[in-house]
């Protein structure tokens, strides 16, 4: 891929660099974009069409806000990444279980988005590397690849844990587990393989968001499906405030370096 960066492009990269404080932070937010989702759709009864709806409104308020931006700030690019958490928990839900396609089929209409994504970001920009974000049209294709990223974790997470719809009925421990040792397996190509760090954040970044779902799901489910039976708005608001004091304190720049 090419590389055009320049001092100019670094002062002005808009998403931070990728660091163990990031992912912690990460998988923070795709564990409240589950629990968040949830409360939302189905404690409060709105539903998975009016939930999408309204955190669609949101999610395009927020990547326009950082669009605008002049520079990278922790508090607004983790909202924004909240936004696309929940969103795509409702969209795949709604996917799932409304139109009634069941996990696999929710699973490959979400990967054949995010791949094309994916394809056209590269086929316009030339890069898909997170720290060529520099100009507002990169920005967009980045938060769009994001959205479609979270709301295929949150199929995969569903597909793997559910025992209904398709699902493999493997339950939400072993869900945690299996897509944890994924994430350990990527850490571990990108410390000793020579394989291609975009390829390798990408794959990183959608293994975190299942993480986040079976994680979500073990903190509310009840107890008789696996859960802690811990409230959707509580475990909501414990992580939410577990991910202020994380941007807040963690250190964290924006990105500097090439990932590819």
């Amino acid at each position: 891929m090419r590389d055009a960066r320049s001092p100019l492009h670094e002062a002005v990269s808009k998403v931070p660099e990728v660091t163990l404080a990031f992912w912690i932070i990460k998988i923070a937010a795709t564990t409240l974009g589950e629990t968040g989702g949830d409360w939302v759709t189905m404690s409060l009864g709105l539903g998975y069409l009016i939930g999408t709806l309204i955190f669609a409104v949101v999610f395009i308020g927020l990547v326009a806000t950082q669009v605008r931006a002049t520079a990278f700030h922790p508090l607004p690019y983790w909202a924004t990444i909240v936004a696309t958490t929940t969103l795509g928990t409702t969209m795949a839900d709604f996917a799932d279980r409304s139109l009634g396609l069941g996990y696999p089929g929710g699973v490959a209409i979400v990967s054949a988005l995010l791949v094309a994504s994916l394809f056209v970001w590269y086929r316009v920009e030339g890069t898909v590397a997170v720290d060529s974000i520099t100009a507002p049209r990169a920005e967009w294709f980045y938060w769009c690849t994001i959205l479609f990223s979270q709301t295929l974790g949150t199929a995969l997470g569903d597909w793997t844990a559910g025992p209904d719809r398709g699902g493999l009925g493997l339950g939400y421990e072993y869900g945690s587990l299996i897509f944890g040792t994924a994430l350990v397996v990527v850490a571990a190509l990108y410390r000793w393989s020579t394989l291609s760090r975009t390829a390798l954040f990408w794959a990183a970044f959608v293994l975190t968001r299942p993480l986040g779902a079976t994680l979500g799901d073990l903190l509310d489910k009840p107890t008789a499906e696996g859960g802690l039976q811990i409230s959707r708005l509580d475990a909501s608001l414990i992580l939410l405030a577990f991910m202020v004091l994380a941007a807040t304190l963690l250190p964290q720049r924006s990105a500097q370096r090439s990932t590819h």
